[in-house]
């Protein structure tokens, strides 16, 4: 007979530092929400100095233009919608500090995103690693296979990006010697 298999633990047993599953879950929501309100509060305390940080550096003058535009049109709904773009989730909430976007809508946007984003990643990522182990136990050269294969396809990804990001720089190179 088939049985069903779980790959999450169960919600009230011990998980990680005895503690369950659930407020291992809350604790991460948590250290989210807090995070996001450091980034808003460091970028409004560092205003235009924003471009010339370490961070600002980092990312580039021309991602951060393109970010404030995001943030400039869409405000804090763009917060929001920041934790569904891996790029935006990590430079938005300076740039919304550094624009001064309403903090009270700061707030609303950023705990939202975190209610609903953190937890697809926290029961998502926790079933795919015990899916994973689970497969493992029960063939283990099949769950080499897919560790290589995932493997596999994010170094194809990342070259592939690098190589978009090296023509998009050429063509601007180009661009700026033609004029």
């Amino acid at each position: 007979m088939w049985h069903a298999l779980i790959a999450v633990p169960a919600p009230t047993e011990p998980y990680w530092l005895n503690l369950p599953y659930w407020l291992v879950g809350a604790i991460l929501i948590l250290a989210l929400f807090g995070a996001f309100q450091v980034y808003y509060w460091v970028g409004r305390r560092l205003g235009e100095r924003l471009y010339d940080s370490r961070v600002g550096v980092r990312f580039g003058r021309e991602r951060i233009q393109k970010v404030e535009r995001v943030v400039e049109r869409w405000g804090a709904l763009a917060v929001y919608g920041c934790f569904w773009v891996p790029m935006l989730r990590h430079t938005l909430p300076w740039v919304a500090g550094a624009l001064r976007v309403s903090y009270p809508w700061y707030v609303v946007a950023s705990a939202l995103g975190c209610l609903t984003w953190a937890p697809l990643w926290w029961f998502g990522g926790t079933a795919a690693v015990f899916g994973w182990l689970e497969l493992a136990r029960r063939s283990p050269a099949t769950a080499a296979v897919v560790a290589v294969a995932v493997v596999g396809l994010v170094a194809w990804l990342v070259i592939r990006r690098r190589r978009k990001r090296r023509r998009a720089a050429a063509a601007s190179e180009d661009e700026a010697l033609a004029s």
